[in-house]
């Protein structure tokens, strides 16, 4: 490649030229040609289903000498080149042949480029000229700016984008043309003119304005038209009887009468209204009112037309559980959802389930059950209900969702105790934009009762006065935040980031009217024990997609949380607190079984989970995680990874001898494990199956710690991605 000497970047140049370049040569991998081989061993009669695997994932067909069009790759060398504004330039081609094998280079002899004299707008017609001529002050067209046909398609596209938000309806950015004028120099230079394509229709050359709105809220094709017309706000609405009252739709709709068209309007207006819940279908259409048109004027009628989904649904699903502490069996849960309750576009949801399990062990715990019991009723507002008011426009990209619910669960494990918890939350959900999700609930409330306790489960708590203490407060109120950045919904980038931050305060409020019931003993509120603590949890997740169609993925994940028990409670309330190990965590440990810190119960038996189970908790965790996914076959999907991970208590449990604190030399007290895992992904639905092993155990002694334990290895069961 041979270039004049001002021409900049030559490298990069040179790699965009090496794309147009067909046909792509057989790959290479480590020297050989693996595709070929593959390709060949499949062309042998009958052959087995590994080698019909092996070419299907990696076999390449051979590129022949007779394949290059070496006459249209020149050719389209120096068009890339054109475009690039190095015109005049040539390009050459030879063959090489060695061993059987033939090699196309390619010779490209690149002059100075043509440069930008001087840019303006030709002569065109009112107002359009008046508007091209203000937006092209931020045309990126500085002087001796290298001619690149790409820039001026963009800047076609940018233009034709921002005429339309002023309301020119009719445009289309074919209807400018760029001309470049070569004959007031003689070093390479044009000056570059804008101007608009003869016989443009004049109904592109003029802005058009809303002049009515209608709205059809119970939209069905087989209905007719001719409904009975409500205004509101400048709006037409048309329903037989009231589906959707007015005013709670009005704040979804964002075009205005005496407005301008603007498509960004219009989309806007799409999703807020699709975001309600209510609608299957949103379908805005723009009808031209020629008979309200002037000269310089156009007129627009926008209809906006809502199809409802289905008012009742009724939604069942029957699970087979499987737990990492051998506890098997099935669940069914009921779902009644009633859309558009209010005619405001409430929804809501009442959901029933009942889960049966049985301890799936041999020994002491053969026979062992749960029974759990709930139901819980869920009203979702899409607006904001809160006792001052939002200016409309506050909310530009959505509007928020005001959430209210009421649950309580029976849970009844055989031996060892029953607890009965009743929740309560009032809250609300906001999209940012497309990425950010806020969620406050300023109300959330649990109570839970633990009762028919057995002497077994008595001993446990004796014997573990954190646990025991943890039980003992039997009401929580507090406060919740949350934030999300999730670029994960966009599968189509290469970076991907999550980031999770959320903020559980109890306790503070009602700690006003709490009372002391007995001197040194925590304060009651309405004759219960309350909470008080702070708690914090940020989880960060990268994801790097490579490969065809961004097919292989490295997925990263990093997480941090610490809860702070004060005032009222010496520590978190046991339902807050954090656990390590099981399918969502370090997947080399079961359930609960890791942690806190360097604790270990020698003296418990292998299968005396009942007691372990509540042991392995703590008011800190830290986890990291790191995991390869490819491609198998259809949709099978493989996966390498490794966890590492652990819980720790701030403050010592006298019952774990110190074992459970943490300390600066939290790094050595991980749990680590790896291993490899089968994903079956349809359509988005995974079932998970991950087996893996520990390779640093912080239960052991330290000179014991480092050990790949492949024979022990744990088998996860899961729905769903880890992260």
């Amino acid at each position: 490649m041979k270039t004049d000497s001002v021409v900049k970047n030559v490298s990069k140049l040179k790699e965009d030229l090496q794309t147009v370049l067909r046909p792509k040569p057989n790959s290479k991998f480590l020297g050989s040609y693996v595709g070929l081989y593959y390709y060949y061993k499949n062309q042998k009669e009958n052959p087995n289903f590994i080698n019909k695997w092996l070419y299907k994932k990696f076999g390449e067909k051979p590129v022949y000498k007779s394949n290059v069009k070496e006459v249209e790759v020149k050719e389209i060398l120096r068009n890339r080149l054109e475009n690039y504004g190095f015109f005049y330039s040539s390009a050459s081609s030879s063959f090489k042949e060695k061993n059987k094998k033939a090699s196309v280079i390619y010779s490209v002899k690149v002059p100075a480029p043509y440069k930008i004299g001087n840019y303006q707008i030709d002569s065109m017609a009112l107002p359009i000229y008046t508007e091209i001529k203000e937006l092209t002050k931020e045309s990126p067209f500085p002087k001796n700016m290298r001619f690149d046909l790409a820039n001026l398609k963009l800047e076609r596209q940018r233009l034709d984008l921002e005429l339309k938000k002023k309301g020119y309806y009719n445009f289309n950015p074919s209807f400018l043309i760029f001309e470049a004028d070569t004959n007031q120099y003689k070093n390479k230079k044009f000056d570059l003119f804008l101007k608009l394509k003869a016989k443009v229709p004049k109904e592109a050359t003029v802005p058009y304005k809303i002049k009515k709105i209608n709205i059809y809220p119970n939209f069905d094709l087989k209905d007719s038209l001719k409904i009975k017309e409500s205004r509101y706000k400048n709006k037409s609405y048309y329903q037989d009887s009231i589906f959707f009252k007015p005013e709670y739709l009005d704040a979804f709709i964002t075009i205005k009468e005496g407005e301008v068209y603007n498509p960004i309007t219009s989309k806007n207006t799409a999703r807020r209204l699709s975001s309600i819940g209510a609608y299957k279908y949103v379908n805005i259409q723009y009808k031209e009112l020629d008979s309200l048109q002037t000269g310089s004027l156009g007129a627009l009628e926008a209809n906006i037309f809502l199809s409802p989904l289905t008012k009742r649904a009724v939604r069942a699903e029957l699970q087979a559980v499987t737990k990492s502490n051998n506890f098997a069996g099935p669940e069914l849960a009921l779902t009644y959802s009633n859309r558009n309750l209010f005619k405001g576009g409430e929804t809501i949801n009442v959901s029933a389930n009942i889960g049966y399990e049985t301890q799936i062990s041999s020994g002491e715990n053969s026979g062992l059950s749960s029974l759990e019991l709930g139901l819980k009723t869920e009203l979702i507002f899409p607006r904001v209900i809160a006792p001052f008011s939002f200016n409309e426009d506050f909310f530009e990209y959505s509007i928020p969702k005001t959430k209210t619910s009421l649950g309580v669960t029976y849970l009844n494990r055989s031996s060892l105790y029953t607890l009965l918890s009743g929740s309560a939350l009032f809250g609300y959900v906001w999209n940012a934009n497309k990425y950010i999700t806020y969620e406050l609930n300023p109300i959330s409330v649990n109570y839970t009762r633990l009762s028919n306790t057995t002497e077994e489960f008595q001993q446990i708590l004796e014997e573990n006065s954190f646990l025991e203490k943890s039980f003992e407060q039997q009401f929580i109120s507090g406060l919740t935040f949350s934030f999300t950045y999730n670029e994960m919904l966009n599968a189509n980038k290469m970076h991907q980031f999550y980031v999770n931050a959320t903020l559980d305060v109890a306790g503070n409020s009602i700690s006003l009217f709490g009372k002391e019931s007995t001197a040194g003993e925590p304060k009651k509120f309405l004759g219960l024990q309350y909470a008080q603590y702070a708690k914090a949890d940020f989880d960060a997740r990268y994801h790097y997609n490579f490969g065809k169609k961004n097919e292989q993925t490295i997925a990263t994940r990093l997480f941090a949380g610490y809860g702070y028990a004060y005032g009222n409670s010496d520590v978190v309330p046991f339902v807050k607190q954090y656990y390590a190990g099981g399918p969502y965590s370090v997947r080399a440990f079961n359930i609960r079984s890791l942690g806190p810190g360097t604790y270990n119960d020698d003296s418990l038996s292998s299968t005396d989970t009942s007691s372990s189970f509540f042991d392995k908790t703590g008011n800190i965790r830290l986890e990291a995680n790191i995991e390869y996914r490819f491609p198998i076959y259809s949709f099978f999907k493989g996966a390498v990874f490794a966890d590492a991970g652990n819980v720790w208590n701030s403050v010592a449990n006298p019952d774990f001898g110190g074992k459970d604190t943490f300390s600066s030399n939290f790094i050595n007290e991980l749990g680590m494990g790896a291993g490899i895992g089968l994903r079956v992904d349809v359509q988005g639905f995974v079932i998970r199956f991950d087996l893996a092993a520990p390779f640093h155990d912080p239960s052991l002694e330290e000179d014991k710690r480092w050990d790949f334990k492949v024979n022990e290895p744990v088998f996860n069961f899961a729905i769903g991605y880890s992260f």
